[in-house]
């Protein structure tokens, strides 16, 4: 059995553009790896707020603005994307500022709390944006029944750039500590690293994907934005249409709103409340970023096989686990083990999500969806982190009742992903590509 089969992609797509399209997930993944998960987020807190008892919670805040700018733009930015058929130049603008925004962190230092919250909003509302335009090429690119494994395929080889990040910025700090190197200025330069390595990995997608889909007419007489929104509100009208995809969202608003935790207070929680030192967190969420890679390749397979629904469902269980486990860890051994099991279940289950959006997306409508879908996900990045660093402040600190009670979020994905039907909402996006191809308005180009 070949490992990458060639009849899981769409007629017309070759290999090299699957790559290309992959490459930015291994582009972008440095950027949440180092930023938002195993160096800047510790150093924010600890470092630039001074370990003030609202450090955490101002972290979150900041955090939350972007994913707030991001829910309010990203579905309309999504159907002018479709509308003008511009997801690839568009994810090129948003790549370059968060690039820039990025390499401007190495300025933020010790007191400068508010620029770092800037630098902070900026740079992750481009990430946001340009990791929802990516996933819009999904649908062009794999055949229905091989979305999950094509999805996995870009988790998997993403974790891998976030690894190569990762791992030369801990190679850096181990160094810069040898020499006696401060943090305050050993950070600064993981921060050039890692947009070097997110601006240089995606020249790879810009060379070789290409944009499949047709501009609107309409968009082009009214303009843009007028089309666009008008679009997105014929697609809210029709939610009973598409109802699997609006259950699948409200199932992401919770389910992602615990990975959102772990991403952004992963490494806090191991240094405030484990004792783990700085390298010793880099090295974990190293380790976790490799399990990760390993969870998304192999869940990709797994659940074109067992089904998306199925497959979700079991890394939510796997994400309570690890809630509770770390909840009542006391030693760093012990926190190894929830680590472990939220880096398998952290890749396979934004596979997941991402796979079963894809196959309730209608062709020409893609980059709207995906707009759609990270409106949910972006708004569980509020609810998540925010509650928990709203938990940590009202209890004084008491970070071990935050983690618990993110268990409570994937608890209520899990009940709500048993209102979706797969069969469903595929049938539903089926439908409207075949009303589509009946009105000659299919935006795919033939090979």
């Amino acid at each position: 059995m070949t490992l990458f089969p060639q009849d899981a992609l769409n007629p017309g797509v070759r290999k090299r553009e699957v790559f290309g399209w992959a490459m930015y997930d291994f582009a972008n993944s440095g950027y949440t790896t180092v930023v938002i998960t195993a160096v800047f987020a510790a150093y924010f807190v600890g470092g630039i707020a001074g370990n003030a008892p609202w450090a955490t919670f101002a972290w979150t805040v900041a955090l939350s603005i972007s994913y707030g700018i991001v829910m309010v733009t990203m579905p309309s930015l999504g159907a002018l994307a479709d509308l003008r058929a511009s997801k690839k130049r568009l994810l090129a603008l948003v790549t370059l500022g968060c690039v820039a925004c990025t390499a401007a962190l190495s300025l933020a230092a010790p007191g400068g709390v508010a620029l770092a919250m800037l630098l902070i909003i900026l740079s992750n509302t481009f990430y946001s944006y340009g990791e929802s335009l990516t996933a819009a090429f999904l649908p062009e690119l794999a055949r229905p029944e091989a979305m999950g494994k094509v999805s996995g395929w870009g988790w998997g080889f993403g974790y891998f750039g976030g690894m190569l990040a990762l791992g030369l910025s801990l190679a850096y700090v181990l160094w810069a500590q040898k020499h006696g190197i401060t943090a305050e200025q050993f950070v600064p330069v993981t921060m050039l690293l890692t947009a070097v390595l997110y601006g240089g990995a995606s020249l790879f997608t810009f060379r070789l994907l290409r944009e499949r889909a047709q501009p609107d007419p309409v968009a082009r007489v009214q303009g843009g934005l007028a089309a666009s929104l008008q679009q997105l509100g014929r697609t809210f009208r029709q939610a009973r249409r598409y109802r699997d995809f609006m259950w699948l969202m409200a199932c992401a608003v919770l389910y992602q709103g615990g990975v959102a935790v772990a991403v952004a207070l992963a490494a806090i929680y191991a240094e405030q409340v484990i004792g783990f030192q700085q390298q010793e967190t880099m090295v974990l969420v190293l380790v976790l970023n490799f399990a990760a890679a390993a969870g998304a390749f192999v869940w990709g397979y797994l659940q074109d096989r067992i089904g998306h629904k199925l497959a979700l469902g079991s890394t939510l269980v796997g994400w309570v686990a690890t809630c509770i486990i770390a909840a009542w860890s006391t030693s760093k051994g012990e926190f190894w083990w929830a680590a472990g099991i939220a880096g398998l279940c952290m890749g396979s289950s934004q596979s997941a999500g991402r796979a079963m959006a894809g196959m309730f997306a209608p062709r020409r409508q893609a980059a709207e969806f995906f707009g759609l879908w990270t409106f949910a996900i972006r708004l569980a990045s509020i609810i998540g982190p925010l509650s928990y660093g709203a938990i940590t402040w009202a209890t004084g600190g008491n970070q071990r009742a935050a983690i618990l009670s993110t268990a409570l979020l994937f608890l209520g994905g899990l009940v709500v992903l048993l209102k979706v039907d797969v069969a469903r909402g595929r049938l539903a996006a089926s439908d409207a590509d075949a009303q589509d191809d009946a009105r000659g308005t299919a935006p795919l180009a033939t090979a």
